[in-house]
């Protein structure tokens, strides 16, 4: 098992969502996020006066599933967030060694 973070512009979730479902995906969890890459931030303008918003609002989407479906996960993932720009975001993949569904006590792949 694996389990994939992405972080994503905030506007792209439900293109995200939408493609994870389209993917087989059954559940996701989705955090509100803060933070910076090669952006470095970015200068906005407040009442005449520009200031430096260093982190930057994101959202990361995490999701696990069974091996064989990483990288159709990855492969819908990356397209419905991508806009092309900077900032787009990132794709974390790492193995995950067990799970447990609380209410009944499953395990493993039965969890998910």
């Amino acid at each position: 098992m694996k389990k994939i973070e992405a972080i994503i512009r905030p506007f792209k979730l439900e293109d995200v969502k939408i493609a994870l479902v389209n993917s087989g995906i059954v559940g996701m969890t989705v955090s509100e996020v803060r933070g910076f890459g090669r952006q470095k931030g970015q200068v906005e303008r407040y009442r005449g006066s520009e200031f430096t918003v260093e982190f930057l609002q994101k959202l990361k989407v995490e999701v696990v599933v069974e091996d064989e479906k990483v990288n159709s996960v990855i492969d819908a993932i990356a397209e419905a967030a991508k806009t092309g720009e900077i900032g787009d975001g990132k794709i974390f993949i790492t193995s995950i060694d067990s799970v447990v569904r609380i209410r009944t006590g499953d395990k493993d792949e039965e969890a998910l």
